[in-house]
């Protein structure tokens, strides 16, 4: 993808050079999706934030592909479709970004909760054509299975709780028809990603941070397996009471040491942590979106790495809401 650094900012050219030199990380060729991507991509949820200004969130997606940016995380529930607006407006054939969808939970904007949730096949199913018609798209390439094993759930009605195989069949039944390109998990414990790796699973979204390291198992059987790990919540503090990276002493102290920000050190260690790891941090701020992405080109030293690695994990416990 041909990008341009006129006009930019020294950070906007910092970020710009990280996104096209730093190490990628080539998806395996047995893999349906397979195709080699920036270790840095967007999580758009965050443009729901500018819900109203829709040419800012343009901008700022457009500005994000502008830096390097070639995938980018959404769902139709963001936002109530308002994100995926964003995206088929923003994006152009020449831009070849990966664009990564989930299902598994529906906006419900009259209900308790802003979502709700979606798990039954015929659900999923609707939720693919959904995204479909938002993003005006032949094939998603990339489909997301929400589950609700693990991480960040809401209590779940008896008549979504569904077996895993159930849904995995609808989305292979999808992808046989062309709908979906691969299918993906989030929010899934160690057992159903086990379970699911016949499906041809690409990729993992799971909470995962410095100070929230329950799934090394899951780190290491997606390795494996070549599954990428796309960590959500990279740098903790989701909800309130929750830990923050950037409130750590290691990491503060290494973040003054390489004149960096805590957040850029948080993302740094995740990019060190394996080889395949993808980033999708979110921001509605454009100075945000240029660090971020400036973060891959953070190298972290033995001796930082094994200071950050000291810092104590702590399970990840959101409360049901």
């Amino acid at each position: 993808m041909a990008s341009s650094t006129t006009g930019l900012s020294a950070a906007a050219k910092a970020a710009w050079a990280a996104a096209m030199s730093f190490s990628r990380l080539r998806r395996a060729s047995r893999r349906p999706a397979g195709r080699t991507v920036s270790r840095v991509g967007y999580g758009a949820m965050q443009l729901q934030r500018l819900h109203g200004d829709r040419r800012a969130a343009v901008a700022l997606l457009r500005q994000a592909i502008d830096l390097g940016v070639d995938h980018v995380d959404t769902a139709q529930f963001y936002g109530d479709g308002f994100v995926n607006d964003v995206i088929r407006e923003a994006l152009r054939p020449q831009d070849d970004v990966l664009v990564v969808s989930k299902v598994g939970a529906a906006s419900d904007p009259g209900g308790p909760a802003p979502l709700r949730l979606a798990q039954r096949p015929e659900e999923l199913r609707a939720g693919v054509e959904e995204n479909l018609a938002t993003l005006q798209l032949e094939r998603i390439p990339v489909v997301n299975l929400r589950r609700v094993d693990a991480g960040l759930t809401i209590p779940v009605p008896d008549d979504q709780v569904v077996d895993l195989d159930d849904q995995l069949a609808e989305l292979i039944a999808l992808r046989s028809e062309g709908k979906i390109g691969a299918i993906g998990l989030s929010s899934v414990a160690l057992d159903g990603l086990r379970r699911a790796l016949p499906a041809g699973i690409v990729c993992v979204q799971n909470a995962y941070s410095l100070v929230t390291r329950d799934d090394e198992d899951m780190l290491q059987l997606c390795a494996d397996e070549q599954i990428a790990w796309v960590p959500y919540f990279p740098l903790g503090g989701a909800l309130a009471g929750l830990p923050k990276v950037t409130d750590e002493p290691a990491v503060l102290t290494a973040a003054q040491s390489l004149g960096c920000t805590p957040a850029q050190v948080g993302l740094a260690w995740l990019l060190h942590r394996a080889p395949h790891v993808l980033l999708i941090p979110g921001t509605a701020d454009a100075s945000h979106l240029e660090a971020n992405l400036a973060a891959g080109a953070i190298t972290l030293d033995e001796e930082t790495l094994a200071a950050l690695d000291t810092v104590p994990t702590r399970s990840f416990a959101a409360p049901h809401h």
